[in-house]
Protein backbone atom coordinates (compact mmCIF):
# COMPACT_ATOMS: atom_id res chain seq x y z
CA UNK A 1 0.00 0.00 0.00
CA UNK A 2 1.15 3.55 -0.72
CA UNK A 3 1.26 5.62 2.45
CA UNK A 4 3.07 8.39 4.28
CA UNK A 5 4.89 7.34 7.44
CA UNK A 6 6.52 9.38 10.19
CA UNK A 7 9.47 7.44 11.61
CA UNK A 8 10.82 10.36 13.66
CA UNK A 9 9.15 13.71 14.34
CA UNK A 10 10.50 16.82 12.67
CA UNK A 11 10.02 19.08 9.66
CA UNK A 12 8.16 18.29 6.43
CA UNK A 13 11.02 15.94 5.49
CA UNK A 14 9.76 13.64 8.28
CA UNK A 15 6.89 12.66 5.97
CA UNK A 16 8.32 9.54 4.34
CA UNK A 17 6.54 8.18 1.27
CA UNK A 18 6.38 4.40 1.00
CA UNK A 19 4.94 2.17 -1.72
CA UNK A 20 5.22 -0.92 0.47
CA UNK A 21 3.44 0.06 3.69
CA UNK A 22 1.47 -2.81 5.29
CA UNK A 23 -2.23 -2.40 4.44
CA UNK A 24 -4.65 -2.24 7.38
CA UNK A 25 -7.44 -4.73 7.95
CA UNK A 26 -10.96 -4.04 9.14
CA UNK A 27 -11.12 -5.42 12.67
CA UNK A 28 -14.25 -5.82 14.76
CA UNK A 29 -16.28 -2.62 14.58
CA UNK A 30 -14.11 -1.15 11.82
CA UNK A 31 -14.58 -0.34 8.14
CA UNK A 32 -11.82 -0.47 5.52
CA UNK A 33 -12.04 2.63 3.33
CA UNK A 34 -10.25 3.09 0.01
CA UNK A 35 -9.52 6.79 0.15
CA UNK A 36 -10.17 9.08 -2.81
CA UNK A 37 -9.35 12.41 -1.12
CA UNK A 38 -7.49 13.28 2.08
CA UNK A 39 -7.59 16.57 3.98
CA UNK A 40 -4.41 18.36 5.06
CA UNK A 41 -4.74 20.23 8.36
CA UNK A 42 -2.62 21.99 10.94
CA UNK A 43 -3.27 19.16 13.39
CA UNK A 44 -1.22 16.98 11.00
CA UNK A 45 1.66 19.42 11.44
CA UNK A 46 1.30 19.22 15.23
CA UNK A 47 1.58 15.42 15.11
CA UNK A 48 4.46 15.55 12.62
CA UNK A 49 6.50 17.92 14.79
CA UNK A 50 5.70 16.06 18.00
CA UNK A 51 3.71 18.92 19.55
CA UNK A 52 0.92 16.36 19.77
CA UNK A 53 2.66 13.10 20.75
CA UNK A 54 1.90 9.83 18.97
CA UNK A 55 3.61 6.42 19.09
CA UNK A 56 6.19 6.04 16.32
CA UNK A 57 6.01 5.12 13.54
CA UNK A 58 2.61 6.43 12.48
CA UNK A 59 0.68 7.52 9.41
CA UNK A 60 -0.65 11.08 9.80
CA UNK A 61 -3.89 12.52 8.48
CA UNK A 62 -7.15 13.00 10.37
CA UNK A 63 -9.81 13.16 7.66
CA UNK A 64 -10.67 11.52 4.39
CA UNK A 65 -13.38 10.44 1.98
CA UNK A 66 -13.68 7.32 -0.12
CA UNK A 67 -15.46 4.03 -0.72
CA UNK A 68 -16.02 1.16 1.70
CA UNK A 69 -13.86 -1.78 0.61
CA UNK A 70 -14.49 -4.20 3.48
CA UNK A 71 -16.29 -4.30 6.80
CA UNK A 72 -15.27 -5.89 10.07
CA UNK A 73 -17.35 -8.07 12.36
CA UNK A 74 -20.28 -6.38 14.03
CA UNK A 75 -20.64 -3.54 11.52
CA UNK A 76 -24.22 -3.19 10.30
CA UNK A 77 -24.55 0.48 9.35
CA UNK A 78 -22.31 0.33 6.25
CA UNK A 79 -21.75 -2.04 3.33
CA UNK A 80 -19.11 -2.50 0.65
CA UNK A 81 -19.42 0.20 -1.99
CA UNK A 82 -20.83 2.91 0.30
CA UNK A 83 -19.41 6.41 -0.11
CA UNK A 84 -18.23 7.70 3.26
CA UNK A 85 -16.15 10.41 4.89
CA UNK A 86 -14.80 10.98 8.37
CA UNK A 87 -12.95 13.36 10.71
CA UNK A 88 -10.85 12.74 13.77
CA UNK A 89 -9.12 9.42 13.15
CA UNK A 90 -5.42 9.34 12.40
CA UNK A 91 -4.01 7.36 9.46
CA UNK A 92 -5.54 9.06 6.42
CA UNK A 93 -2.33 9.75 4.47
CA UNK A 94 -2.65 6.40 2.70
CA UNK A 95 -4.56 4.52 0.02
CA UNK A 96 -6.48 2.52 2.64
CA UNK A 97 -7.60 3.31 6.17
CA UNK A 98 -9.32 1.11 8.75
CA UNK A 99 -11.74 3.44 10.54
CA UNK A 100 -14.12 2.71 13.44
CA UNK A 101 -17.63 2.54 12.01
CA UNK A 102 -18.90 5.05 14.55
CA UNK A 103 -16.47 7.65 13.15
CA UNK A 104 -17.83 7.36 9.59
CA UNK A 105 -20.43 9.59 7.99
CA UNK A 106 -22.46 8.64 4.90
CA UNK A 107 -21.94 11.04 2.00
CA UNK A 108 -24.74 12.70 0.03
CA UNK A 109 -24.93 11.10 -3.41
CA UNK A 110 -24.23 14.33 -5.27
CA UNK A 111 -21.21 15.43 -3.21
CA UNK A 112 -17.66 14.95 -4.51
CA UNK A 113 -15.00 13.14 -2.50
CA UNK A 114 -12.87 16.30 -2.63
CA UNK A 115 -15.60 18.46 -1.10
CA UNK A 116 -16.44 15.84 1.52
CA UNK A 117 -12.82 15.47 2.60
CA UNK A 118 -12.43 19.23 2.63
CA UNK A 119 -15.49 19.67 4.82
CA UNK A 120 -14.84 17.30 7.65
CA UNK A 121 -12.34 18.83 10.08
CA UNK A 122 -12.63 22.47 9.09
CA UNK A 123 -16.35 22.37 8.35
CA UNK A 124 -17.26 20.66 11.60
CA UNK A 125 -14.90 23.00 13.45
CA UNK A 126 -16.57 26.08 11.99
CA UNK A 127 -19.93 24.52 12.87
CA UNK A 128 -19.22 23.96 16.56
CA UNK A 129 -17.48 27.34 16.91
CA UNK A 130 -20.44 29.29 15.55
CA UNK A 131 -23.24 27.04 16.84
CA UNK A 132 -21.93 25.95 20.26
CA UNK A 133 -18.76 27.63 21.56
CA UNK A 134 -20.00 31.14 20.87
CA UNK A 135 -23.39 30.85 19.15
CA UNK A 136 -23.07 33.96 17.05
CA UNK A 137 -26.34 35.77 16.36
CA UNK A 138 -27.81 38.62 14.37
CA UNK A 139 -26.70 41.97 15.74
CA UNK A 140 -23.33 40.62 16.90
CA UNK A 141 -19.90 41.14 15.35
CA UNK A 142 -17.22 38.48 14.93
CA UNK A 143 -13.54 39.02 14.18
CA UNK A 144 -12.26 36.09 12.11
CA UNK A 145 -8.51 35.66 11.72
CA UNK A 146 -6.93 33.88 8.72
CA UNK A 147 -10.25 34.41 6.97
CA UNK A 148 -9.01 33.21 3.57
CA UNK A 149 -7.87 29.84 4.91
CA UNK A 150 -10.01 26.73 4.78
CA UNK A 151 -11.47 27.18 8.27
CA UNK A 152 -11.68 30.96 7.99
CA UNK A 153 -13.74 30.90 4.80
CA UNK A 154 -16.18 28.44 6.35
CA UNK A 155 -16.35 30.37 9.62
CA UNK A 156 -17.17 33.53 7.72
CA UNK A 157 -19.94 31.86 5.76
CA UNK A 158 -21.46 30.19 8.82
CA UNK A 159 -21.38 33.39 10.86
CA UNK A 160 -23.15 35.18 8.02
CA UNK A 161 -25.73 32.38 7.82
CA UNK A 162 -26.58 33.21 11.43
CA UNK A 163 -26.99 36.91 10.67
CA UNK A 164 -23.76 38.22 12.21
CA UNK A 165 -21.44 40.94 11.01
CA UNK A 166 -17.97 39.62 10.12
CA UNK A 167 -14.69 41.52 10.26
CA UNK A 168 -12.00 39.43 8.58
CA UNK A 169 -8.22 39.66 8.82
CA UNK A 170 -5.99 38.53 5.96
CA UNK A 171 -2.46 39.20 4.73
CA UNK A 172 -2.91 40.10 1.04
CA UNK A 173 -5.35 41.78 -1.35
CA UNK A 174 -5.91 38.41 -3.06
CA UNK A 175 -6.98 36.90 0.26
CA UNK A 176 -9.12 39.95 1.00
CA UNK A 177 -11.09 39.29 -2.18
CA UNK A 178 -11.72 35.70 -1.11
CA UNK A 179 -12.89 36.81 2.34
CA UNK A 180 -15.30 39.30 0.81
CA UNK A 181 -16.57 36.62 -1.58
CA UNK A 182 -17.31 34.45 1.48
CA UNK A 183 -19.41 37.27 2.92
CA UNK A 184 -17.06 39.29 5.13
CA UNK A 185 -18.47 42.75 5.76
CA UNK A 186 -15.10 44.35 6.48
CA UNK A 187 -11.59 43.10 5.70
CA UNK A 188 -8.40 44.20 7.48
CA UNK A 189 -4.98 43.60 5.98
CA UNK A 190 -3.03 42.92 9.15
CA UNK A 191 0.21 43.35 7.20
CA UNK A 192 -0.63 47.01 6.60
CA UNK A 193 -2.39 48.07 9.79
CA UNK A 194 -3.28 47.41 13.41
CA UNK A 195 -6.26 45.04 13.45
CA UNK A 196 -7.04 45.89 17.09
CA UNK A 197 -7.32 49.59 16.39
CA UNK A 198 -9.24 48.97 13.17
CA UNK A 199 -11.67 46.57 14.89
CA UNK A 200 -12.32 49.21 17.53
CA UNK A 201 -12.88 51.83 14.84
CA UNK A 202 -15.28 49.60 12.93
CA UNK A 203 -17.33 49.01 16.09
CA UNK A 204 -17.36 52.68 17.19
CA UNK A 205 -14.94 51.88 20.00
CA UNK A 206 -17.08 49.14 21.54
CA UNK A 207 -15.11 46.10 20.41
CA UNK A 208 -16.26 42.86 18.81
CA UNK A 209 -18.41 40.25 20.53
CA UNK A 210 -16.15 37.33 19.67
CA UNK A 211 -12.76 36.67 18.10
CA UNK A 212 -12.32 33.33 16.34
CA UNK A 213 -8.53 32.94 16.41
CA UNK A 214 -6.65 30.05 14.80
CA UNK A 215 -3.33 31.94 14.60
CA UNK A 216 -2.39 32.08 18.28
CA UNK A 217 0.91 33.55 19.35
CA UNK A 218 1.14 36.57 17.04
CA UNK A 219 -2.52 37.61 17.31
CA UNK A 220 -3.42 36.72 20.91
CA UNK A 221 -2.71 40.04 22.67
CA UNK A 222 -4.46 42.17 20.07
CA UNK A 223 -7.33 39.70 19.89
CA UNK A 224 -7.99 40.28 23.59
CA UNK A 225 -7.71 44.00 22.98
CA UNK A 226 -10.33 43.84 20.23
CA UNK A 227 -13.10 42.50 22.46
CA UNK A 228 -15.99 44.33 24.06
CA UNK A 229 -16.55 43.92 27.82
CA UNK A 230 -17.62 40.32 28.49
CA UNK A 231 -16.59 39.36 24.95
CA UNK A 232 -15.07 35.96 24.17
CA UNK A 233 -11.74 35.01 22.63
CA UNK A 234 -12.10 31.59 21.02
CA UNK A 235 -8.56 30.30 20.49
CA UNK A 236 -8.92 27.18 18.36
CA UNK A 237 -5.47 26.89 16.80
CA UNK A 238 -1.90 28.11 16.84
CA UNK A 239 -0.50 28.38 13.32
CA UNK A 240 1.99 31.04 14.50
CA UNK A 241 2.98 29.11 17.63
CA UNK A 242 1.65 28.45 21.14
CA UNK A 243 0.40 31.29 23.32
CA UNK A 244 2.48 31.92 26.46
CA UNK A 245 0.79 31.55 29.87
CA UNK A 246 -1.24 34.57 30.99
CA UNK A 247 -2.41 35.90 34.35
CA UNK A 248 -6.20 35.37 34.59
CA UNK A 249 -6.49 38.83 36.16
CA UNK A 250 -5.79 40.21 32.71
CA UNK A 251 -9.20 38.96 31.63
CA UNK A 252 -10.73 40.88 34.52
CA UNK A 253 -8.96 44.16 33.90
CA UNK A 254 -9.65 43.97 30.15
CA UNK A 255 -13.41 43.82 30.69
CA UNK A 256 -14.34 40.53 32.38
CA UNK A 257 -13.44 38.71 29.19
CA UNK A 258 -13.96 35.04 28.43
CA UNK A 259 -11.16 32.88 27.01
CA UNK A 260 -11.66 29.34 25.75
CA UNK A 261 -9.44 26.82 23.96
CA UNK A 262 -11.91 24.34 22.46
CA UNK A 263 -11.33 21.26 20.32
CA UNK A 264 -13.41 19.36 17.80
CA UNK A 265 -13.00 16.15 19.82
CA UNK A 266 -15.00 17.58 22.71
CA UNK A 267 -17.78 18.64 20.33
CA UNK A 268 -18.15 15.18 18.80
CA UNK A 269 -18.59 13.24 22.02
CA UNK A 270 -21.43 11.08 20.69
CA UNK A 271 -22.30 9.58 17.33
CA UNK A 272 -25.52 11.59 17.34
CA UNK A 273 -23.50 14.80 17.64
CA UNK A 274 -21.19 13.76 14.79
CA UNK A 275 -24.10 12.91 12.50
CA UNK A 276 -25.96 16.11 13.38
CA UNK A 277 -23.03 18.43 12.73
CA UNK A 278 -21.86 16.55 9.63
CA UNK A 279 -25.42 16.37 8.34
CA UNK A 280 -25.74 20.14 8.52
CA UNK A 281 -22.39 20.85 6.87
CA UNK A 282 -22.63 18.25 4.09
CA UNK A 283 -26.22 19.14 3.23
CA UNK A 284 -25.38 22.86 3.07
CA UNK A 285 -22.54 22.08 0.65
CA UNK A 286 -24.66 19.71 -1.44
CA UNK A 287 -27.37 22.41 -1.77
CA UNK A 288 -24.82 25.07 -2.70
CA UNK A 289 -25.45 27.06 0.48
CA UNK A 290 -21.89 26.60 1.75
CA UNK A 291 -18.87 26.85 -0.55
CA UNK A 292 -15.75 24.72 -0.09
CA UNK A 293 -12.74 26.29 -1.78
CA UNK A 294 -10.12 23.71 -2.75
CA UNK A 295 -6.94 25.77 -2.73
CA UNK A 296 -4.60 23.08 -4.05
CA UNK A 297 -4.30 19.32 -4.51
CA UNK A 298 -1.14 17.24 -4.21
CA UNK A 299 -0.29 13.64 -5.04
CA UNK A 300 0.12 11.57 -1.89
CA UNK A 301 3.85 11.31 -2.56
CA UNK A 302 4.12 15.11 -2.27
CA UNK A 303 2.65 15.38 1.21
CA UNK A 304 5.78 17.20 2.39
CA UNK A 305 5.17 19.91 -0.20
CA UNK A 306 1.61 20.30 1.06
CA UNK A 307 2.91 20.78 4.61
CA UNK A 308 5.46 23.35 3.46
CA UNK A 309 2.73 25.28 1.68
CA UNK A 310 0.41 25.13 4.69
CA UNK A 311 3.10 26.29 7.11
CA UNK A 312 4.07 29.17 4.82
CA UNK A 313 0.62 30.65 5.53
CA UNK A 314 0.50 31.64 1.87
CA UNK A 315 -2.29 29.19 1.01
CA UNK A 316 -5.99 29.84 0.59
CA UNK A 317 -8.85 27.41 1.05
CA UNK A 318 -8.39 23.70 1.62
CA UNK A 319 -5.36 21.58 0.75
CA UNK A 320 -5.97 17.97 -0.29
CA UNK A 321 -3.87 14.89 -0.98
CA UNK A 322 -5.11 12.62 -3.78
CA UNK A 323 -3.89 9.01 -3.42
Amino acid sequence: MKAIQVLATGGPEALIYSEAAPPPEAKTGEVLVRLAAIGVNYIDVYFRTGLYPAPLPFTPGMEGAGVVEAIGAGVTEFKVGDRVCYPQFRGAYAELAAVPADKLVPMPADLSFEHAAGAMLQGLTAHYLTESTFPIAAGQTALVHAAAGGAGLLLTQMAKRRGARVIATVSTEEKAALAREAGADEVILYTKGDFQAESRRLTDGRGVDVVYDSVGQTTFDQSLGSLRPRGMLVLFGGSSGPVPPIDPMRLNTSGSLFLTRPSLTHHLLTRAELLSRAGDVLSWIARGELKIRIGATYPLAHAADAHRALESRATTGKLLLLP
